[in-house]
């Protein structure tokens, strides 16, 4: 989204932002971005981040949050999924906020019973 390129990915923001006052990230999702775009020092990217987050609202795990990641990583092992922490604290914020998770990987959270993912590259 932040990068601008792909006019689906556009559209989407577009009509959320007409419904919804600002983005809701999650604390986990800022931290997995952070991280990368460090690693790479894309500072111009970092700045643009910065400036998302500052119009946006910032989900904090709470203690619901991280028992339900608790769950999941356990079905995840028990089943054979995916289970990195970092995607399992994000799908549990989407579960316990009820809000859907919009991502470009729906494979590692398509097993979630429950879980609303939508992938905006796609019409």
């Amino acid at each position: 989204m932040l990068k601008r390129r792909n006019v689906n990915v556009v559209q989407h923001a577009a009509t959320y932002l007409s419904i919804h006052p600002q983005f809701s990230i999650s604390a986990i999702t800022r931290y997995e971005l952070l991280r990368g775009l460090k690693e790479k020092q894309a500072l111009k990217q970092l700045a643009n981040f910065e400036t998302f987050c500052q119009h946006s609202s910032l989900v904090v795990p709470t203690l619901a949050i991280v028992d339900r990641a608790a769950d999941l990583w356990v079905d995840a092992r028990r089943g054979g999924h995916p289970g990195r922490d970092t995607d399992l604290l994000i799908a549990a914020t989407a579960l316990e906020l009820q809000r859907v998770l919009v991502t470009g990987n729906t494979r590692h959270f398509s097993w979630i019973p429950g879980l609303r993912v939508e992938d905006w590259r796609q019409p």
